[in-house]
């Protein structure tokens, strides 16, 4: 599917969807105008070639989908391949990241992706509400884009956030062996995000050096705005990777410290038993006259329930106490 937003000083801005003339837009040097191809079939793929003609390497590093984050320049225009966050953490799979590549010409902005992004729709929505964005120039409106899919690793450290402090509470609570595993998984995605956001900020570090001749100098300041966005949001993984840490120490001390209670509780249990035992096992019980049931038909079923009692409630003792 294509959707554009094209804006003219005369008409201002409005989206179109579908095939329009790309090749007559470039043209117009008072036409800004922003191209999204989001699962875009082959046909609709060619424009890429025939209209905006992209070299074929950018080309394939857009349609392989396995690109790193890169920034090219190819005088006429600059190619990057960005990732964004999607999917919630903590799932049994790794966290997915959404490649997009973006396109910078001139006057115009061209995004593809092969899976719908809601960050790209926001934007949309944003720009029929304010038109600044894009009238300003196609290069600040390209530092706009890369703005809004940078903020999507803040909705992503939300998530882990409330997941992480969730964990901090249950391993003081209620520190089940299933806390472990929350751990490490969600750890997981925060290390996922980290070694995505290095490459990211090297990226956008480029943009903020003035390095290319399509970012302008009053521009280039904008970039450096996001940097820091992507060096806080590196530091705030840092932050909640330390705090599971923390709480997968917790949880061991604390396994520990309830391992070294039931030991106590099973060592003054048995020190008490031990006496009577003893006694009882040195005079073997034959006392004849005096112990009852000794000839009763039904005393060793007696005795016998009598055990089966007392080890299931020792049983149900330990399990309430969460010892087995």
């Amino acid at each position: 599917m294509i959707s554009s937003f094209v804006w003219n000083p005369e008409e201002g801005g409005r989206e179109f969807e579908g095939m329009i003339n790309f090749s007559e837009l470039l043209t117009k040097k008072d036409h800004v105008f922003w191209v999204d191809l989001s699962e875009p079939t082959d046909e609709e793929s060619y424009i890429l070639t025939h209209d905006f003609k992209f070299h074929p390497l950018a080309i394939e590093d857009v349609l392989s989908e396995m690109s790193r984050p890169k920034v090219d320049d190819y005088e006429d225009y600059i190619f990057v391949v960005f990732l964004v966050a999607s999917g919630r953490p903590g799932g049994e799979d790794d966290l997915p990241f959404k490649e997009i590549g973006l396109f910078l010409t001139r006057n115009c902005v061209v995004t593809v992706h092969f899976q719908r992004l809601k960050v790209i729709d926001s934007i949309f929505a944003r720009l029929h509400k304010d038109e600044r964005f894009i009238s300003r120039g196609a290069d600040f409106f390209f530092h706009t884009v890369l703005d809004h899919l940078a903020d999507t690793y803040f909705q992503t450290l939300l998530v882990i956030e409330a997941e992480t402090d969730k964990i901090e509470d249950d391993v003081f609570e209620d520190p089940d062996p299933e806390i472990v595993k929350r751990i490490f998984t969600i750890r997981r995605d925060v290390l996922q995000i980290k070694r995505t956001i290095a490459p990211l900020r090297e990226v956008v570090a480029q943009f903020a050096r003035a390095k290319f001749s399509r970012i302008g100098e009053r521009t280039s300041i904008y970039f450096s705005d996001i940097y820091d966005h992507l060096a806080r949001i590196s530091d705030e993984a840092d932050e909640h990777r330390d705090a599971l840490n923390s709480s997968l120490e917790v949880y061991y001390s604390n396994v520990s410290t309830r391992t070294n209670e039931i030991i106590k509780f099973l060592t003054i249990f048995t020190a008490i038993l031990l006496p009577p035992s003893f006694i009882v096992g040195f005079y073997g019980m034959n006392f004849t006259t005096f112990a009852p049931g000794l000839e009763w038909e039904y005393g060793y079923v007696f005795v016998l329930a009598i055990i089966l009692m007392v080890v299931g409630g020792l049983l149900l003792f330990f399990r309430k106490r969460k010892w087995i």
